[in-house]
């Protein structure tokens, strides 16, 4: 049989020439430009063929390549090989034809095609197949990621509130094995968490991935060099995996994902329709249990089921797992503001003040948040998903703002320390106002006169302050600087009566 086939219009033109013109094969090949070879094998292989000249009105195209080219019959003595079986062992990494060729013919001996004749008949069969085997996918090759189109609802019990929860969809190449998880949005963080629950759920790592040209994964789509999303690249190098975005415009780079879409959304989220979730997690059990029943169906193309095929083919060629598991370190560039904090995701983290007004890089990870200056560590924090709330480190406020860390029992505390009296007087601060905060930088400013006049002195002077009736820092301080205190108090006044009507007792701060 010739590599390549001639037009069937010179066929024709060759069975005119031979029958009515009665040309020799050398002129009719010198008059359609073709080897004399080429025209004695079409008149034999006519001759040997149930068409005979002139043809038969209407005989068509189809009917005379039939005729010519595939009228033998397979010979009845021989065996035909199981090409479905071959089809599957041909998943297997390193598998040739020659290998499952030798195999078939050391049992069939003499009634075994010979290698050539093999290799015509799996490709003819293979043609008959669907559309989609014509993909050779190796063993633990690639893995293919795509989103649902259709979303499920989750709905809020108390509010009624309803919020689109998004269908990850990842299927292996060679065995169709699929997993499927709801996740919040596609963002950036349930796209790769997605990534690591469904390596998890395989126990293994394939070779590739073959992502769409969605956002958190493509920085920029590009038919020859895409530029990868940082965290994606991250995540990847992780489990020592490579990742291959199909092209932009091509859905057939991706056939497998957007069957498998197609088949979860047919077979589970159709099954979901009539159900009302109130909670994610409620709905990933669901579609867990739907996921196991589908895994578990036999496919009609390989009489095998997903998880059967898994376990022979993908499985025992999976890259092992890291030892840790891939944790979302989320990144931005943020700009310290003048009350020395940095803000994500609606809560502020301090930094040092001095860094106020300079660009910080900021990591942050479900359970830490990392605030780099110059590469150089300079804060880290618990991270805190309290919205509008603040996480401060007394270290990394000024001096003279330090006093929002103290409280009123730290306060009386220090008060009783020098004296009744002073701690009196802070008791009194503390509750001449709305709240007591308001108070803190008076009492600091009162109890901090110890240190200049001594805590004797200051003891004194709180108790002329209060027997004045002036419990004031202002008064207190005026009568340490000209040398008053003790002046009023007499001797026969004895201990001092520190009840006061304004003061409601150190236990009310307990």
């Amino acid at each position: 049989m010739p590599k390549k086939r001639i037009t069937m219009s010179k066929i024709r033109d060759l069975l005119r020439l031979k029958f009515d013109s009665h040309l020799s094969h050398r002129d009719i090949a010198s008059c359609l430009s073709i080897g004399p070879s080429t025209v004695s094998e079409l008149l034999t292989r006519f001759k040997t063929s149930s068409l005979s000249w002139p043809l038969p009105e209407g005989c068509s195209d189809t009917e005379i390549n039939n005729a010519l080219y595939l009228g033998r019959k397979p010979n009845k003595n021989k065996v035909p090989p199981d090409f479905t079986l071959c089809y599957k062992e041909l998943k297997r990494k390193s598998m040739t034809k020659r290998l499952l060729w030798e195999e078939y013919q050391q049992q069939y001996l003499d009634a075994a095609y010979a290698y050539a004749q093999f290799c015509e008949l799996y490709t003819r069969w293979l043609k008959t197949q669907k559309r989609s085997m014509r993909q050779h996918h190796v063993a633990g090759d690639k893995l293919f990621i795509d989103y649902c189109g259709p979303t499920v609802n989750i709905v809020n019990p108390d509010t009624g509130e309803c919020r689109r929860a998004q269908i990850f969809v990842a299927t292996l190449g060679a065995s169709n094995y699929t997993y499927v998880e709801a996740s919040e949005g596609q963002d950036s963080e349930s796209w790769l968490m997605a990534h690591a629950n469904a390596f998890e759920f395989f126990g293994g790592v394939p070779n590739l991935l073959v992502p769409d040209n969605l956002r958190p994964a493509i920085k920029k789509a590009h038919r020859y060099e895409p530029q990868l999303n940082d965290n994606y690249r991250k995540l990847a190098n992780h489990y020592r995996t490579a990742v291959m975005p199909a092209r932009p415009y091509k859905p057939k780079d991706k056939a497998k994902a957007e069957n498998a879409v197609l088949i979860v959304e047919r077979w589970i989220l159709m099954r979901l329709r009539h159900q009302v979730f109130h909670t994610l997690a409620s709905l990933n059990l669901a579609i867990s249990e739907l996921a196991i029943d589908l895994n578990g169906r036999t496919m009609r193309l390989v009489g095998a089921s997903r998880k059967a095929m898994f376990e022979l083919l993908d499985q025992p060629a999976l890259k092992q797992l890291p030892n840790q598991r891939y944790e979302y370190t989320e990144t931005k560039r943020a700009k310290v503001a003048p009350d020395y904090h940095v803000l994500y995701r609606k809560h502020a983290y301090s930094i040092p003040h001095s860094l106020v007004g300079q660009h910080v890089d900021l990591e942050a990870t479900s359970r830490i948040v990392r605030l780099y200056h110059q590469g150089l560590l300079v804060a880290q924090h618990s991270r805190n998903k309290k919205e509008y709330g603040f996480t401060t480190l007394e270290e990394h406020m000024p001096r003279n703002h330090q006093h929002q860390n103290w409280s009123p029992k730290r306060l009386m505390s220090w008060g009783k320390s020098i004296g009744l009296a002073t701690q009196s007087v802070v008791e009194y601060q503390l509750n001449s106002k709305p709240h007591p905060e308001q108070a803190y930088r008076t009492c600091l400013g009162l109890l901090s006169l110890a240190r200049k006049y001594g805590e004797a002195r200051l003891e004194q002077a709180s108790k002329d302050a209060l027997l004045a009736e002036r419990p004031h820092r202002q008064f207190i301080e005026n009568l340490l600087k000209n040398n008053r205190e003790g002046q009023n108090t007499s001797s026969e006044q004895g201990e001092l009566n520190l009840e006061h009507s304004n003061v409601r007792g150190s236990n009310y701060y307990h």
